[in-house]
C-alpha cells in the first residue's frame, strides 16, 4: 500500500506537472509547523532557479491547480514560496480504513523477501546471564520480529560459548572436588551418568573458582589448558562431562529468555563450527591467501580505501590454537551450509565492531560467502548506571539479569499501589511483571542502538512521560472502553471503517495512525527499533488528547461515538502491532 505521504507527493507533481513545471517539485514533507498546515512542498524554491521565475509566483500558480483536489482541504502559498497543505478528512479517513482493512495496516511486504541469520544473545555456558547480555537479546528479539513481519525467512542463532578454555577450567575443578566420578576414569568403559553430577548453581560457582584458581596456581592452569585440548580431540570422559554443562546450562538459559521473551530458532555453539576448520583453513592457503607470520597462520584483509589500520586475520596461534575469527569464519560456513543465507545480521558490542571487520573481509576473499551475501554488524552501546559507568549492583558487581528483571518489577509494583492508573487487582504482581517487562524493553529500544544510555530505574518504571508503562496504560485505556462498550449491549455494524475525524484532536490521531507504514519501512530499512518506539510514543499521546477533549462513550450521537469507537479500535491494533514487534505485550487491566 502506497504510503500517504507519496500519494500527497504524486498529486502535488501533477500539479507542477499541469503548470508546466518539473513533476520532481512535487515532493511534500511532513511540516514543521503543525499550527500552519500538515505538509508542504518546497519545490518552488528550487523551481524559481530553473525557470527564473519568482518562487511565489511558482507557488501561487500550483497552489491554484490544486485547490479543487478532493484529497485536500486546503491548499495555500506562502512566502517566500512554499506550498501548505490541509488533507481532507474524508480522504484520511478513506486511507485509514484501507490501512485497517489491510494484513499489515499499509506495510508492503519486502518484493524479494530474504533468508536472514540473525546472530543475538552470545552468552557462554556455565554463566549466568548479566546486564552485558541484554541490549543483544533485546534489540535481536526485535530485529527478528521486524524482518518476519516484511515477509522474510529468519533464523534466530544464539551462538553459544562453549569450546574455550573456561571448559577445560570447569573440567579440571570438577576433577579436584569429585576424583572418583567415571569421567575421569581413563578405563571407564560403560555408559556415563544421564544425571549432571552438578546443578546450575553449583556449576555457575565453579566457573569463577577454577578461573580464580588458574591465576593463582600455574599447575592448575596447565591442567586446565591439557584438559581443554583432550576435550577438543574427542576425549570420550570429557566429552561426556561437556554435554552435561551444555544441558544444564541451556535448561537454565532458556528459562531466563523466557521471562525476557527472548526465543531463539538455534541453539548452535562454537562448537559445532569446529569440524569445518581443517578444510577451511586448507582451502584458504590453497589459494594462496593464509601465510605465516611470525609463528602465526593470518590472512590479510587490508583495503586500498582505508583510512585507518586493518591488521591481518590471524587464523591460528603459533601452537595451533585457533581463536574467535576462525570459529566466526567456520560459523560462516556451516550457516551457508545450512540456511544459504541472504544476510547474516550480528547485534554484539560496538566494541568489537574490528574484529567483524576482519571476519566479513576474510570471508568475502577466501569466498566462504556469495559476492551477494550481505554481511552486517550492528554494534550497540552500554548500558550505564546514573554515574555513566557500565551498569553494576550496589556492592559493585555485575548484576544478573535475573536481579535486573526482579528490581524493575518490584520498582513498578511499588508504583502501582501509589498511581491513579493502575487498578487494585488480583492479578496486580502478573501485571507488573508483563509491565515491567515493557519497561525494561521499551527503555533500552527507544535508543538508537549504537548509543550509550543510562539506565533509570526510577524513569524507566514511571507510568508517565516517555515509558513502556505509559504505552501499556494507553491500550489498557482502550481496551476498557471497548469493553464498556461492549457491556452496554453496542455492536458495531460489520464493515471496518473509519469515519471522517470532526475535531482537532481526532484528525491529530489519524494523522499519526496514517504514518505507520511509513515509520515501519524506515525502521525496517535502517535496523532501527527506536523508530518503532518514537511512533509508538506519539500514537499513545495522540490517543491521550483525544481522550482527554472527547466524551467517546457518553457521546449522544450514535453514528459519532461509532466513529470514535472505530477510531480507537484502530489505534489499539496498532499499537499491539507495534509492542508486539518489539518484543512485549499488554494486560488487560492495569
Amino acid at each position: 500500500m502506497q504510503k500517504l505521504l507519496d500519494i500527497i507527493s504524486d498529486i502535488v507533481s501533477q500539479g507542477f506537472a499541469a503548470c508546466g513545471y518539473d513533476s520532481k517539485l512535487g515532493k511534500c514533507t511532513h511540516s514543521n509547523r503543525p499550527d500552519l498546515c500538515e505538509f508542504q512542498c518546497n519545490g518552488s524554491l528550487a523551481g524559481a532557479k530553473l525557470y527564473k521565475k519568482a518562487p511565489m509566483m511558482i507557488a501561487n500558480e500550483v497552489a491554484g491547480a490544486l485547490e479543487n483536489n478532493h484529497a485536500f482541504e486546503m491548499v495555500e502559498a506562502v512566502n517566500p514560496g512554499f506550498i501548505n497543505i490541509r488533507l481532507s478528512r474524508a480522504f484520511l479517513a478513506d486511507y485509514l480504513t484501507r490501512m485497517w482493512n489491510s494484513e499489515t495496516f499499509g506495510c508492503e511486504k519486502d518484493a524479494s523477501p530474504r533468508t536472514i541469520v540473525i546472530d543475538y544473545g552470545g552468552p557462554n555456558v556455565a554463566k549466568p546471564l548479566h546486564v552485558g547480555h541484554l541490549r543483544s537479546a533485546i534489540i535481536g528479539e526485535c530485529l527478528k520480529r521486524l524482518n518476519r513481519f516484511y515477509g522474510n525467512k529468519v533464523i534466530g542463532d544464539v551462538h553459544l560459548g562453549d569450546w574455550g578454555l573456561q571448559m577445560g577450567l570447569i573440567i579440571e575443578e570438577v576433577r579436584d572436588r569429585q576424583p572418583s566420578l567415571p569421567y575421569f576414569d581413563s578405563s571407564y568403559e560403560g555408559a556415563y551418568p544421564s544425571e549432571a553430577p552438578f546443578t546450575i548453581g553449583e556449576l555457575e560457582e565453579i566457573y569463577p573458582t577454577a578461573s580464580a584458581k588458574a591465576k593463582a596456581d600455574e599447575a592448575f592452569a596447565k591442567r586446565a589448558h591439557h584438559a581443554t585440548y583432550l576435550l577438543q580431540n574427542n576425549h570420550r570422559g570429557y566429552r561426556a562431562l561437556w554435554q552435561h554443562i551444555l544441558n544444564v546450562s541451556i535448561a537454565d538459559l532458556k528459562r531466563n529468555y523466557e521471562k525476557l521473551n527472548v526465543t531463539f530458532d538455534v541453539w548452535k555453539k562454537e562448537s559445532d563450527a569446529q569440524p569445518y576448520i581443517p578444510a577451511m583453513i586448507q582451502d584458504m592457503k590453497d589459494k594462496g591467501l593464509a601465510y605465516e607470520s611470525q609463528g602465526a597462520l593470518v590472512i590479510d584483509v587490508k583495503e586500498e580505501t582505508d583510512t585507518k589500520e586493518i591488521p591481518p586475520c590471524i587464523l591460528m596461534k603459533s601452537d595451533g590454537a585457533v581463536l574467535y575469527p576462525t570459529t566466526d569464519l567456520a560459523t560462516l560456513v556451516e550457516r551457508e551450509k545450512l540456511f544459504h543465507p541472504d544476510r547474516v545480521l550480528y547485534v554484539v558490542d560496538k566494541r568489537q565492531e574490528m574484529h567483524f571487520t576482519q571476519v566479513f573481509r576474510a570471508a568475502r576473499k577466501s569466498g566462504i560467502v556469495r559476492d551477494e551475501t550481505q554481511l552486517s554488524f550492528l554494534g550497540f552501546g552500554t548500558m550505564n548506571g546514573k554515574d555513566g559507568k557500565p551498569f553494576k549492583t550496589r556492592e559493585g558487581g555485575v548484576m544478573r539479569l535475573e536481579r535486573l528483571i526482579e528490581d524493575i518489577n518490584k520498582a513498578v509494583y511499588e508504583k502501582s499501589l501509589e498511581s491513579s492508573h493502575m487498578d487494585a487487582s488480583d492479578d496486580r504482581e502478573k501485571a507488573c511483571r508483563i509491565i515491567g517487562l515493557a519497561a525494561l524493553k521499551y527503555g533500552d529500544l527507544s535508543n538508537q542502538a549504537s548509543k550509550d544510555y543510562v539506565f533509570d530505574l526510577d524513569r524507566f518504571s514511571s507510568f508517565d512521560g516517555n515509558t513502556g508503562p505509559y504505552i501499556l496504560y494507553n491500550i489498557v485505556r482502550i481496551k476498557t472502553i471497548l469493553a464498556k462498550f461492549a457491556e452496554s449491549g453496542h455492536v458495531l455494524p460489520g464493515d471496518q471503517s473509519i469515519s471522517a475525524p470532526q475535531s482537532a484532536g481526532a484528525k491529530n490521531l489519524c494523522l499519526i495512525l496514517s504514518q505507520f507504514n511509513e515509520c515501519m519501512d524506515q525502521a525496517y530499512a535502517e535496523d532501527a527499533p527506536h523508530r518503532i518506539c518514537g511512533y509508538v510514543y506519539e500514537l499513545a499521546n495522540a490517543f491521550n488528547g483525544f481522550y482527554n477533549e472527547t466524551k467517546i462513550l457518553a457521546e449522544p450521537d450514535q453514528d459519532k461515538m461509532f466513529g470514535y469507537i472505530r477510531l480507537i479500535s484502530m489505534v489499539k491494533d496498532v499499537l499491539l502491532c507495534a509492542i508486539n514487534i518489539l518484543g512485549f505485550e499488554a494486560p488487560d487491566r492495569m
